[in-house]
């Protein structure tokens, strides 16, 4: 007797158990397929958002690392340091050069002085001989007149002409000593403008090499989160290498969604989106359509389908649409890029 009461409670539960997956499944159905009604939805869609590469300015060993996996960072905190010895030294060089250039100029201007005084040397001793040689011209007029009158002797007259042409060589001379004075003058002020256009050049490497210094202290670029550790102290890193990613706090986050080329003919930019994200399916989030891709995901492939080669079959193709999310950024701040997400778009 209690066998046939037994046997009737359980076929009594799997008939209302089986009453109640078949509701449930109805009206699983029914939603499902007004979705499909109301809805283009695609669940080839992901959340996305820049990852900006943190990359060294100089190589070197990393001396020490400042962050773990996944760490929130301000801007401006140090993440790595590179050794600086090889720097500083590259650095002190530099500074000794350049001191070393602008040593030359007091030398420089010391050599100007005394070349100008030298100068004005050389015009007096120059005045004197302009002077010398007018006296010695007239003097020679002079007997050149008394000898044409027989008033004086040829004899006289010979001396006289020959104190003219040492007159005239000593002006010639003065003259000359002028000129080249004049011209290691000028010489001077030529290498002056030299060594300031050297001690530039040398300011500039030295710059260089100030800035290689501070490169060896590598910071955030702005607040955000940072990715996988992928580097080790006592590493040895090249210029441009990528040491971390970096995603921006401030930056927004979007969806990508990959629709069906067939379903795509009624989007329009500002459309309105629902979002369920795989990892918080109890959550909605909306957005609306920024962008739609001006090709199919396939032409940005590395290899191209080209469908002339004499062998085609029709494939749908998928069209990237770009949902901008326009929940508060409170809410956003716990979606992540690379979140698979479903993607719901009103038909009109």
């Amino acid at each position: 007797m209690n066998n046939n009461k037994t046997d009737k409670i359980i076929v009594n539960l799997t008939k209302w158990v089986g009453i109640a997956l078949l509701i449930g499944a109805i009206i699983w159905g029914i939603n499902y397929f007004l979705k499909g009604y109301r809805y283009e939805q695609t669940n080839d869609a992901q959340v996305d958002a820049y990852l900006s590469p943190i990359n060294a300015k100089v190589g070197g060993y990393i001396s020490k690392i400042y962050f773990k996996d996944n760490q929130q960072v301000k801007k401006g905190d140090t993440l790595v340091t590179i050794e600086v010895d090889e720097y500083g030294l590259k650095r002190n060089a530099a500074s000794a050069e350049m001191m070393s250039s602008e040593a030359k100029l007091p030398i420089l201007a010391a050599n100007e002085e005394t070349q100008i005084k030298n100068i004005e040397v050389i015009k007096a001793q120059l005045t004197a001989a302009k002077v010398r040689l007018d006296q010695q011209q007239k003097e020679f007029d002079r007997y050149k007149n008394l000898l044409a009158d027989e008033s004086t002797t040829q004899q006289k007259f010979d001396n006289i002409s020959a104190a003219l042409s040492i007159a005239r060589s000593d002006h010639n001379q003065a003259k000359a000593s002028m000129q080249v004075a004049e011209s290691k003058l000028n010489d001077f002020r030529a290498q002056r403008n030299a060594i300031k256009a050297e001690i530039k050049i040398k300011e500039a490497l030295l710059q260089r090499q100030e800035l290689d210094v501070r490169y060896t202290v590598i910071t955030a670029p702005f607040d955000g989160k940072i990715g996988k550790k992928t580097i080790q102290e006592g590493q040895l890193i090249q210029p441009g290498q990528t040491l971390a990613f970096l995603v921006n706090k401030a930056e927004e986050k979007w969806v990508m969604a990959n629709f069906k080329e067939t379903q795509v003919g009624q989007f329009k930019t500002g459309q309105a989106v629902s979002i369920e994200v795989d990892a918080f399916p109890n959550e909605k989030f909306n957005g609306v359509i920024e962008s739609l891709s001006p090709t199919t995901g396939s032409r940005y492939s590395l290899l191209p389908p080209d469908n002339a080669t004499g062998n085609f079959v029709k494939i749908i193709q998928r069209i990237p649409v770009r949902i901008k999310l326009t929940d508060k950024p409170e809410r956003l701040e716990k979606l992540s890029a690379g979140m698979n997400a479903n993607v719901y778009i009103l038909k009109n």
